[in-house]
């Protein structure tokens, strides 16, 4: 139902995204470094389910929306195309910070942690438009099951984060430290990232095949 290169082309996606600091990677560290490891899985609870609303109310959506106005599709993908590149010349441009400065925040419940985790995520853009703009670009309309295919890949995209998020949770002290002492490295992850979101751009804005296109 869903190939290989569509599974392929959403987790490089979310790698993509997930690795440029963010929202949600900015409130997971900074909790994780100044509350511990427990406070930034609570908090990490609350993303995921923002992901799981987001999967959700997307695709219910978006499995009539492309079914019925598919020349619409060129126009969400240049939408995508181009926040890509924001987000890669945010990655790229001079006087970034890390993510992983320790910050002097309270400390908050558990409930709170979750709640804010939550409303982190349903409150970053940069989720929204990976859901309506750059998920479905890898749904196949010949293959049928627009619902199902949706829901597969953006199944896919939540597993890499919360992966990658509570990797980032366990390890967010040593990074810290890690960075302090080394700078030069954080300026290598800014351009490692940059150069994929801006590669990532460049190809969708170059790629002229419709959403109907077997691969």
């Amino acid at each position: 139902m869903v190939e290989l290169s569509g599974i392929l082309g959403v987790t490089a996606v979310a790698l993509g995204m997930v690795l440029t600091p963010g929202p949600n990677m900015i409130y997971l560290v900074s909790r994780s470094i100044t509350q511990g490891r427990r406070a930034g899985m609570v908090s990490l609870g609350g993303v995921a389910l923002g992901f799981m609303v987001y999967l959700l109310a997307a695709n219910l959506g978006l499995s009539v929306f492309f079914v019925a106005v598919p020349g619409l599709y060129f126009a969400v993908k240049l939408a995508g195309a181009g926040y890509l590149a924001h987000l890669a010349w945010n990655a790229l441009k001079p006087g970034g910070f890390s993510v992983f400065a320790p910050q002097d925040v309270p400390h908050d419940s558990p409930r709170k942690l979750f709640t804010m985790g939550l409303m982190t995520n349903l409150l970053n853009p940069k989720i929204a438009i990976m859901y309506l703009s750059l998920i479905p670009q890898f749904i196949d309309l010949d293959r049928g099951h627009v619902l199902l295919q949706g829901l597969v890949l953006g199944s896919v995209q939540i597993v890499v984060s919360i992966a990658v998020n509570l990797a980032v949770v366990l390890a967010a002290g040593a990074i810290a430290v890690f960075l302090e002492r080394r700078p030069y490295w954080l300026k290598v992850q800014r351009y490692a990232m940059g150069t994929v979101l801006g590669t990532l751009a460049v190809s969708l804005a170059v790629d002229n095949s419709g959403p109907v296109r077997a691969s």
